[in-house]
């Protein structure tokens, strides 16, 4: 579903990304795991076409990353891009006029699982309902590609669990999810494989099962190994 062939991304002449090859495949929830600076948040832009002056090439279900790949991918970033008098209403709106594959329906129903108020704007919402807000905007799209970038940063441990839950209920299993984040220990639960980057550059990719057989360690316990100074 994503080819990444031989990537290469610098600012400045520094490389944040080098010669990165992946292939990521449907039917998994994979991680994407690495430090600050590690070059995760340019492959994610990459992937979503924020980012076009980079050397390599990078195909969605055989597409070049164009309208065609955008229309496949449900993004989810790591701040709010909406405005902040937008409430359920204006959203529902605004995806409907923007994304064929956006589903109504769904989006009410997860607004009431997640407690939230459709009438409420994000200007009077706390950081953690503005992060389900979110998430259920993008997980109303019946998209193939599911990107989140740290879907569970910004709320407390109580509801970490239910947005992971949201995730694991509202995505088809066909599709593929690429989740970034720091909070290994609270969501390594549902991953099936993990991609760590360290400065650029891909140091492993693996399922998450032969991690643990083969390590003897939890996902975040390999971690801290992997990336320790």
């Amino acid at each position: 579903m994503i080819e990444i062939k031989n990537v290469t991304k610098t600012y400045d002449g520094k490389p944040a990304l080098i010669n990165v090859n992946l292939s990521l495949q449907t039917g998994k929830i994979i991680g994407l795991l690495g430090p600050n600076g590690s070059g995760k948040t340019t492959l994610i832009k990459i992937l979503n076409g924020l980012l076009r002056d980079y050397k390599g090439e990078v195909l969605i279900d055989g597409n070049p990353v164009n309208e065609i790949s955008k229309s496949l991918v449900s993004y989810l970033p790591d701040r709010n891009y909406l405005p902040n008098w937008t409430n359920a209403e204006g959203a529902i709106k605004i995806f409907k006029d923007l994304y064929q594959d956006f589903d109504e329906e769904k989006m009410r129903s997860l607004f009431a699982k997640l407690n939230l108020d459709p009438k409420q704007p994000l200007k009077k919402m706390s950081k953690g309902m503005k992060e389900k807000f979110q998430l259920a905007l993008v997980m109303s799209r019946n998209a193939k590609i599911y990107i989140l970038d740290e879907p569970i940063g910004g709320v407390d441990p109580a509801a970490r669990e239910l947005i992971l839950k949201t995730i694991l209920e509202n995505y088809a299993p066909e599709s593929l999810v690429l989740i970034s984040t720091h909070l290994i220990a609270d969501i390594e639960q549902i991953f099936d494989s993990v991609v760590f980057l360290k400065e650029g550059q891909v140091v492993l990719f693996e399922d998450v099962d032969t991690i643990r057989q083969t390590q003897g360690k939890s996902i975040e316990e390999y971690f801290k190994e992997v990336f320790r100074c």
